[in-house]
């Protein structure tokens, strides 16, 4: 199946998708680092780099999947909150390429801002004109660590089916054991420099991760985020005023950093996806990212839902239990 991807950041979401079985014919993205690390981890890809606003899909009709993280300042806690008056806001569009493409479906992600209730309006305004053009649509708060991300990550999924292919839908239960603490997860690469505190460490580093911060362009940078989350990383006995560029080494004394391909690694990307450009940008691509593991599930779902359309139910649930005794 063949899909499209609009602000494709650094590829979190795309090689989420691309896990759950989605060939991706064009991702498009503004940000020169961005979209050099798109490049750099898959040569193979269409990667466009430009304004989603200057960009077209007409040929791209009946594509099986429109996909995005669209900018999620506009709807974050931590911003102004302006929604659709911020400049930012690209839902619109979104709604523009889904009516030039008209895919079988449609995946937004966005923060959990999205869901206040002084968006209800414009929430149901995007669902509207969604349903005008044929879609049933479902919205989810969806929290990373439910899908082995051990990061607390929550987040807006909205997903649109036609609706010959909404019936077969359902949302992904997510992983069956609990995530890794941030210690089980970092401790090879703490200790990698041979650093003596580094099981010491991880021991208390006992639970899962505060949200990652990436910022924008005219605001933050290579750090974990405000006084709250530097304070909640504190917790777990890291210093979040920055990012290290290696690890402790044997000597070390004091409240460790992360470095970025720690932060990659608790945003849920593999170690071996490599990013592009000085610190404080390649912390940003993480930060902003959409966590492969749960890009992977979401994906997984409307993969089956659109393979199912057309077949007997009893083959559907047996795509279902399959799915179910792999996991």
């Amino acid at each position: 199946m063949r899909s499209i991807e609009i602000c494709a950041g650094a590829g979190g979401q795309a090689l989420g998708l691309e896990q759950a079985g989605f060939e991706h014919v064009a991702l498009i993205e503004i940000d020169k680092h961005a979209c050099a690390t798109l490049r750099k981890n898959r040569p193979q890809w269409n990667v466009i780099e430009g304004d989603v606003k200057a960009f077209s899909v007409d040929d791209y009709y009946g594509i099986d999947l429109l996909a995005g993280g669209v900018p999620c300042p506009p709807f974050s806690i931590a911003g102004r909150q302006l929604g659709n008056d911020d400049e930012r806001d690209l839902f619109p569009e979104a709604l523009r390429l889904v009516a030039e493409c008209n895919p079988k479906a449609v995946m937004l992600e966005n923060v959990r801002g999205l869901f206040d209730r002084k968006f209800d309006t414009y929430r149901n305004l995007i669902q509207s004109q969604l349903e005008s053009m044929g879609y049933s649509c479902f919205w989810e708060l969806v929290n990373a660590t439910h899908f082995g991300v051990p990061q607390h990550r929550p987040r807006t999924i909205l997903i649109a089916l036609k609706h010959e292919y909404a019936e077969h839908f359902s949302w992904p239960l997510g992983a069956l054991a609990p995530p890794p603490t941030v210690g089980q997860l970092l401790y090879k690469a703490m200790a990698s420099n041979g650093w003596k505190g580094a099981k010491e460490w991880s021991l208390q580093a006992n639970s899962v991760a505060p949200t990652l911060v990436g910022g924008s362009k005219k605001h933050g940078g290579a750090d974990l985020g405000p006084t709250r989350a530097r304070a909640a990383w504190a917790k777990l006995g890291v210093n979040g005023i920055g990012l290290a560029n290696e690890p402790p080494d044997e000597n070390f004394e004091g409240v460790p950093k992360l470095t970025v391909e720690m932060a990659a690694l608790v945003q849920g990307f593999p170690a071996s996806w490599e990013f592009v450009g000085k610190k404080t940008p390649s912390y940003r691509q993480i930060g902003n990212a959409f966590p492969p593991p749960v890009a992977k599930a979401m994906g997984g779902a409307i993969f089956k839902a659109l393979l199912a359309q057309g077949k007997p139910r009893e083959i559907y649930e047996q795509i279902t239990i399959k799915e179910s005794e792999a996991v």
